[in-house]
């Protein structure tokens, strides 16, 4: 099995870390492709570089010339993940719905806690597109930028610690999900310190990924998510979508 762990952001060393993540997840015997767009920002924190990323991630993923299993989306609440489904025949998994359905199971309640605060409501409405978010106590802002993240990481888990605590005990948070794909690997060290389950989007995504695939199941084309129709698009960046040529 191979799943496209695709990055929203052209920092080549979070794509590397969001690889690394989505390799210590996955089954013996899935193999995990890293990839990062060929344009857009170095980092994804408002709608302008979200919807930016959304069409660079369509790019990088119809421009890969291997076959795969699976897509995943490593980006918290951002855009994209529909433009996906009807472009490829297989699973498509978004970060963000991964972690909020695995909260769900294992909790009445769960709290996502970001980056900026400027990204709160775009986590607020993907949750809200996705079905999700009735269940979401709350999504709060650590305050610490998504490269800020990898500067300095230390400062950057007591932020997050910070905000899930107030989660659990001002929100009554059951379960946190760590709302960035650049905060992979960080789980494990901010559930020591908070004592409730904590997610990382990246490893949820992957395991569901993997669940999809070995179900043979994959997004419904019948109506919502079909195929787009061959037809003449001026100036589209995307160079070469297979399921677009007539």
């Amino acid at each position: 099995m191979k799943i496209l762990v695709v990055n929203v952001n052209t920092t080549e060393s979070m794509t590397a870390s969001i690889g690394r993540q989505a390799q210590l997840a996955a089954a013996p015997g899935t193999e995990i492709v890293a990839l990062t767009p060929r344009f857009g920002a170095e980092s994804v924190e408002g709608n302008f570089e979200s919807h930016l990323a959304a069409v660079a991630v369509m790019e990088v993923v119809s421009t890969y010339t291997e076959p795969f299993d699976a897509v995943i989306q490593a980006g918290f609440g951002e855009h994209g993940r529909e433009g996906l489904q009807e472009l490829v025949d297989v699973p498509v998994v978004d970060i963000t719905e991964a972690a909020a359905m695995i909260a769900m199971l294992i909790g009445r309640s769960y709290s996502v806690v970001t980056t900026l605060d400027r990204t709160v409501p775009m986590i607020e409405d993907r949750l809200t597109l996705a079905g999700l978010y009735t269940r979401c106590a709350s999504v709060r802002a650590s305050d610490v930028s998504v490269l800020a993240l990898e500067e300095d990481p230390e400062q950057a888990v007591e932020a997050i610690v910070v905000e899930a605590e107030k989660a659990v005990r001002d929100d009554r948070a059951e379960v946190i999900c760590l709302g960035c794909g650049g905060m992979a690997g960080l789980d494990e060290r901010i559930q020591q310190r908070c004592g409730v389950p904590v997610i990382d989007g990246i490893s949820a995504a992957v395991t569901l990924a993997e669940s999809l695939v070995s179900m043979h199941l994959s997004t419904s084309k019948v109506r919502t998510y079909a195929t787009p129709r061959p037809k003449k698009i001026t100036g589209w960046p995307i160079s070469a979508v297979r399921s677009m040529q007539p």
